[in-house]
């Protein structure tokens, strides 16, 4: 029985191809059995000139002509090629074994240390969020090693965070920081659009070969076509999903969201669709949430996945439609300032506008007065930056603004945080309460 098993699973399953009909810029159009075409098949296309072969997938229809983009290069494929259709395209087959590795968005290795075993079971690289009312509440407290966001930014297993920063300001040396100091079982990492140069920068000096060992990297640099970038974010998810459920609380970490957007924008604008806000077409608002609640809390009897990611706003402005778009989804921001980057105090972190949507359910009774007395007198001092910087406010006028500018410097001190520092939730409540002078000086107002 075990032979006949062997034999069915190795015979050839039946094959479905189709012609090309019109190459148009990045835009492929094919012809061919209704039954094999749908959205999200591959397809593969060889050259009768070169011999060589392109990988496709279906983005769209013109009636009954399917419109197909590129993974790789064009060149020598014309009207008449012949298509090979893979109706199964659009699935991974996750497995442990892929613990350790750097692949890209097929599940092929890019480490260099030979062959990925796949996982029995497939799953789809669109799958659905579990049923709202189906999926656990969030668990416990994570602790996330970074003292900034332990204190002001709290968050349970399962929740979804952004980190909101410019170019430059210091999120890839954030994310590092949390895939280190995290409390999890298992790190998926996406790197969308990358520099090609960081992603192996992050892989062997940021995680370490002990971050590495419980982490599945996923990477697309810049330069692969948009349909590689978005397949690489979809392929996150699937590889966390598969993870959560083998019962396991995983760490989503993808940097960046608005690469992701900015590739289906591409595509949308390629196969037809309508600029809307800024160039970004409607495709772009639909897939930010499907893509984005696939995190979370898993059905009844399953793991976690909290969900960490980045938002690259354009020119500093956190207003701007991406960013604007999954701050209303996610569960909370952390947003990063290019200003207190300037001045030297990283992770850039800027606390006042960095919000999370459970902090109130997380918070001890000793730890809540302390995050809203420093909160308060971190507004305080900001409030009155200019007028102290320029001399303008004589001392002893507030009680208030002088114990802001008592501690003001100890808590920029406490804000900061070196890359390869780590601070648990006792000890940055500890810190924070020795600066603060403790529950008798809070009470008091001293």
């Amino acid at each position: 029985m075990d032979r006949l098993i062997e034999r069915v699973a190795a015979t050839p399953t039946l094959g479905y191809s189709g012609r090309i009909s019109a190459v148009n810029g990045l835009l492929v159009e094919a012809e061919g059995p209704k039954s094999a075409l749908s959205l999200g098949a591959r397809a593969r296309i060889e050259s009768a000139a070169t011999g060589d072969s392109s990988d496709l997938e279906i983005v769209g229809f013109r009636g009954d002509t399917a419109l197909l983009m590129a993974y790789g290069d064009l060149t020598g494929i014309g009207p008449g090629a012949r298509a090979v259709i893979d109706p199964d395209g659009a699935v991974m087959r996750p497995s442990p074994a892929w613990l350790g590795r750097v692949i890209d968005s097929f599940g092929r290795p890019r480490d260099g240390q030979g062959a990925l075993p796949d996982g029995e079971q497939p799953y789809r690289l669109k799958g659905r969020p579990p049923c709202a009312h189906a999926r656990q509440r969030l668990g416990e407290r994570l602790d996330l090693g970074v003292k900034a966001l332990n204190v002001f930014a709290p968050m349970r297993r399962g929740q979804r965070l952004g980190i909101f920063a410019g170019s430059g300001v210091g999120k890839s040396v954030l994310m590092s920081m949390l895939a280190r100091g995290a409390d999890a079982d298992v790190i998926v990492i996406g790197l969308i659009g990358e520099r090609g140069r960081e992603a192996r920068e992050f892989v062997e000096d940021t995680l370490g070969p002990d971050g590495r060992a419980r982490a599945v990297v996923i990477t697309e640099t810049s330069d692969a076509p948009a349909l590689a970038r978005r397949r690489a974010a979809y392929a996150t998810l699937t590889v966390a999903e598969y993870f959560r459920d083998q019962g396991l609380n995983v760490l989503c970490l993808m940097d960046s969201v608005t690469r992701f957007a900015l590739a289906q924008r591409e595509i949308g604008l390629a196969a037809g669709e309508p600029p809307t806000t800024r160039g970004y077409t409607p495709s772009v608002f639909a897939e930010l949430p499907a893509l984005l609640e696939r995190a979370g809390p898993g059905p009844e009897g399953s793991g976690s996945i909290t969900g960490l990611f980045t938002v690259l706003v354009d020119g500093d402005d956190h207003n701007e439609p991406i960013a604007d778009a999954v701050r209303g989804i996610l569960d909370g921001h952390v947003v990063m300032s290019r200003a207190i980057a300037e001045r030297g105090r990283f992770p850039a972190i800027d606390v006042l506008k960095s919000i999370s949507r459970t902090a109130p359910e997380v918070y001890a009774p000793e730890e809540a007065p302390l995050a809203v007395q420093a909160r308060k007198l971190l507004s305080t001092y900001a409030d009155m930056e200019e007028l102290i910087r320029l001399g303008a406010y004589a001392q002893g006028t507030n009680p208030e603004v002088d114990r802001a500018i008592a501690v003001n410097e100890p808590l920029e001190d406490f804000l900061g945080q070196a890359k390869d520092e780590a601070g648990s939730i006792e000890q940055s409540f500890a810190a924070l309460a020795g600066i603060l002078g403790g529950e008798k000086g809070l009470d008091h107002g001293e």
